[in-house]
């Protein structure tokens, strides 16, 4: 459920579980303002894949909670796996939430997808920061009024280039372009209204989307390993094709920028909080 908060006649809320304490001490903010040190994010897991191969790999909540930790290692996660109809019951704590990627389509018609889609207006609505990935960037996009379509060219699969269309202050540190591993067919065909592109891409113009300062998301996978991206490329083979498969294998040859995009993820979620 939602916990509405007053605070500065605005209506704000945190995402987090029973019990958990969020006593940590603030650090400042150059104009003033605190944020806390410890942050505890909510991952929303939407990966429906179970196969032999997902078993032999982490699974996207410790693969998300890499990413976050490899640029704030002491911050920590609860991992909800809505593919399977759990979902938080409690959203009046914890400071943001991340939605994955995932093999089933936004438009598969599974009643799961629609009360993530409800409970991504709510959050969206109270200001939760939120970060959605592939599946989750194309959930968020729908969920507020957007399109979502099939890749005219078919899949992209490998490293992605990306150009910045924008450049909020969490990403001064992005190279430009920004290089993300990525595995999709289809993709954001119109923006929900208010929202805008902050990164472009060969076949994909809306790779990554703003709303306000508390929702950002890419098209892409940052939460990918080089091993992880190899082996699924080597898994998709016959569903990529030969000559798609090839293409694939020469991107990777140059490794993502993963490490700063982490960097500017923890910062977006640090520029997002309620300022006090």
């Amino acid at each position: 459920m939602i916990l509405p908060l007053k605070a500065a006649g605005l209506i704000k809320i945190r995402l987090s579980l029973p019990g958990v304490s969020n006593n940590d001490q603030p650090y400042r903010f150059a104009d003033g303002s605190l944020v806390k040190k410890h942050m505890r994010l909510t991952i929303l897991m939407t990966n429906t894949d179970e196969s032999e191969f997902a078993q032999q790999h982490p699974k996207d909540g410790e693969k998300f909670t890499a990413l976050i930790q490899m640029a704030r290692p002491g911050w920590t996660t609860d991992v909800f796996p809505v593919k399977d109809g759990v979902f938080p019951a409690d959203l009046s704590r914890c400071d943001g939430a991340m939605i994955t990627g995932s093999p089933t389509s936004v438009h598969c018609g599974e009643a799961w997808v629609d009360q993530l889609q409800e409970l991504i207006r709510q959050m969206v609505w109270a200001r939760v920061p939120v970060f959605g990935a592939c599946f989750g960037h194309q959930v968020i996009a729908l969920a507020l009024g957007g399109e979502v379509g099939r890749n005219p060219d078919g899949w992209v699969h490998g490293l992605t280039e990306n150009r910045l269309e924008a450049r909020p202050d969490w990403a001064v540190g992005l190279p430009d372009p920004v290089h993300l591993y990525g595995s999709h067919a289809e993709q954001v065909t119109r923006l929900p209204e208010g929202a805008r592109v902050w990164a472009s891409g060969p076949g994909c113009p809306a790779s990554g989307m703003l709303i306000g300062d508390s929702v950002m998301t890419t098209q892409h996978h940052p939460e990918m390993s080089p091993t992880f991206i190899h082996a699924l490329t080597e898994e998709m083979s016959d569903l990529l094709g030969p000559e798609r498969t090839a293409q694939a294998f020469q991107t990777l040859k140059t490794r993502s920028d993963q490490a700063r995009f982490a960097e500017g993820l923890a910062q977006f979620f640090e520029s997002a909080q309620p300022k006090t």
